[in-house]
This record gives structure tokens, C-alpha cells and sequence, in this order.
């Protein structure tokens, strides 16, 4: 029997027909809709970054009246093997205001520049999290070269293209100063190339640059003192010059900050002969980052006599590398300077 039907009440089979379309429609909608964000924790090979965007898309730029070189302590982060760490958060936990985020090196193709020799740019999810710590009044600037990988200077020949991959990845991020974790000394093309590039940056912007070298019990190596004249001569300036001091183990015998002290200081006069400068600004081009292969092997005291030590020279900064110090040390590496 005929089902009787009210008024002005559109049939049945056209009121079916309309909830098709309307499902399909709303499925074609969601479709476009824009992914959920990528959990922190989430591997950086599946971020949400478009995979053929090597670069992110806007240009993350420093706060207003940022201060280009850092003070105080300045916390190095390998992002490769920590994804997850969030600087905004770390800053309000430590009180820490410097990032250094690493390790930029060269990718297959040799010009251009991945974060670990692997991942683009624009996939490195601390990296992208720098707006984030910019907004908490930190800031963040990137590490290139390391004791892994090749930095870029020795394996992009191109004078052209090495200096336009280091604009891209410094603009990338709106990095207002960078560092060189440089192990090519002796490679005097590669530290020309390196030298004449950054000459370049710093004549177009406002960039502080830092080496960071390996401090020996006699100071520096020969071929690094020669590779500092090279960068003086090609125009660059040097903002600092970071010595990785390797800390001696709690086992080593009584002297151990003494025999660093001397080592410091034999770096000084190479630094100030290297860059014709006074003994005076020479201490203040200086940085020093305790390499640790223990976390025990820096405590507090000998953190505190680090500390008081950078501020009666007026070192530039204190970091610190490899096994993580505690806390504690953290904040007395930090001292009064931030």
C-alpha cells in the first residue's frame, strides 16, 4: 500500500539522493582539510613538513633587538639524536637563553646542507620549534661541522653555491649567529672557501661567528691558529672562538682545572696573535665548553671555579658537551652572567 505523504514534503527517493551528496560532499571536504600536527615525539622522517619542502616556508625571524652574540652559558643540542627536546620548555625550566642546534653538515650532493648529513631543513622538528623559544626570550643559533659528517666547506668546491647554501639554511631560521664545530684545518681550500663565504654573509647581515676547536694541553693546534689568520685575511670577523676542553676524569691527578687554566691561556695568546688584537679583547673572544665523557666528571666546585674563572677574564660564554652535566652545574656554569 501507498504510503501517504504530507504537503510540500519532498519524496523519498529525492531526500536519499541528497544525503549521497551531502556525504560525499562533507568526505571530499575533510579530505582538504589540514593535517593534525605532528606529536613532538613522532620520528622527524614523518613530520608534517611537506616532504619536498627542503626548506620551511617562512623565514623564522629573530625577536625584536635580539642581541646577536651569546652571554652567559649556551646549551649545544645534537637535534638528530634528541627530536624530542623543546628549547621554549627548557629555557623556562634552566633559565638557559643560548641554543646552539646542531649538527648542520653536508648532504649527498654536497652543497647542500641537511640537518645530521640526512634530513632537509625544514624537517627538523626542534629546529622548528625556534619561533617558540624566540616568543619565551630565548635564542637559538645553528651549528654546522662536527666530529661527524663533512661541514659544508669541504665538500661544496663551488665559492658561489657554498655561500648561497649557508645563506638559505641561516635565513631558513633567522639565525643571527652560527657556529663551526670545524675539523678541516689543514684543508686550506676548504677554510678559504668557509672564510670567503662568511665574509660575504657578514657584508649583506649582521651574523656573529663562532669556531669551535679543540684546546690541547699547549693551546691550539697549528693548522686551527693558521686557519683563524685565513678567515681574518679573507674579511670575516670572529665573533668568538670556542675551545673544546676536554675534562679530565675524577681519577686524574690533583691539578686538573690548574693544567686546563694553562691551556686556556696558551689558546689566549694564539687567539690574540691569530686575530691582531689586545690581550684584553682577546679574553673576551674566548668561550669555553667543558667536553665531558662522564657527567660526574665536572661537579660543582670545579663548575664553580669554571664560573669565576670566565667572569674574572671576561670570557664570552660557558657551555658544556658530550655526557650531560647535572642540573646543578648547569646553573653554576650559568652564574651570574645568564
Amino acid at each position: 500500500m501507498a504510503r501517504h505523504r504530507e504537503p510540500g514534503t519532498p519524496p523519498r527517493a529525492l531526500v536519499v539522493l541528497a544525503g549521497l551528496v551531502l556525504v560525499g560532499v562533507t568526505g571530499v571536504a575533510i579530505w582538504f582539510l589540514p593535517a593534525q600536527a605532528t606529536p613532538e615525539w613522532s620520528s622527524p622522517l614523518t613530520a608534517a613538513s611537506p616532504p619536498a619542502a627542503a626548506f620551511p616556508s617562512t623565514t623564522a625571524t629573530p625577536s625584536a633587538g635580539a642581541t646577536a652574540s651569546p652571554s652567559g652559558y649556551v646549551a649545544f643540542v645534537d637535534t638528530a639524536e634528541n627530536p624530542r627536546f623543546d628549547p621554549a620548555d627548557a629555557a623556562r625550566r634552566t633559565g638557559v637563553r643560548w641554543f646552539l642546534l646542531g649538527r648542520v653538515t653536508a648532504g649527498p650532493s654536497g652543497c647542500a646542507p641537511r640537518w645530521g648529513g640526512t634530513l632537509e631543513p625544514g624537517l627538523d622538528l626542534v629546529a622548528n620549534r625556534i619561533p617558540s623559544l624566540r616568543a619565551a626570550g630565548g635564542q637559538a643559533g645553528l651549528a654546522f661541522g662536527g666530529p661527524a659528517g663533512t661541514e659544508l666547506a669541504g665538500a661544496c668546491v663551488a665559492q658561489d653555491a657554498l655561500t648561497s647554501a649557508y645563506r638559505r639554511m641561516i635565513g631558513a631560521f633567522g639565525a643571527s649567529f652560527v657556529e663551526f664545530d670545524v675539523r678541516d684545518g689543514g684543508d686550506l681550500p676548504a677554510v678559504r672557501r668557509r672564510a670567503r663565504a662568511l665574509a660575504d654573509l657578514q657584508r649583506d647581515q649582521d651574523l656573529a661567528v663562532i669556531y669551535s676547536l679543540p684546546l690541547g694541553p699547549a693551546g691550539l693546534a697549528p693548522s686551527d691558529v693558521e686557519m683563524l689568520r685565513q678567515t681574518r685575511a679573507a674579511g670575516a670577523e670572529l665573533g668568538t672562538v670556542n675551545l673544546l676542553a676536554p675534562i679530565e676524569p675524577l681519577t686524574a691527578p690533583e691539578g686538573r682545572m690548574r693544567r686546563l687554566a694553562a691551556a686556556v691561556r696558551a689558546a689566549h695568546g694564539q687567539v690574540r696573535e691569530a686575530l691582531r688584537i689586545d690581550e684584553a679583547t682577546a679574553w673576551g673572544r674566548i668561550a669555553l665548553t667543558a667536553v665531558l665523557a662522564g657527567s660526574g666528571d665536572l661537579g660543582l666546585l670545579d663548575a664553580r671555579k669554571l664560573s669565576s674563572y670566565a667572569a674574572r677574564h671576561h670570557l664570552a660564554w660557558l657551555s658544556a658537551r658530550g655526557a650531560p652535566p647535572s642540573a646543578a652545574v648547569v646553573r653554576a656554569l650559568r652564574g651570574p652572567r645568564g
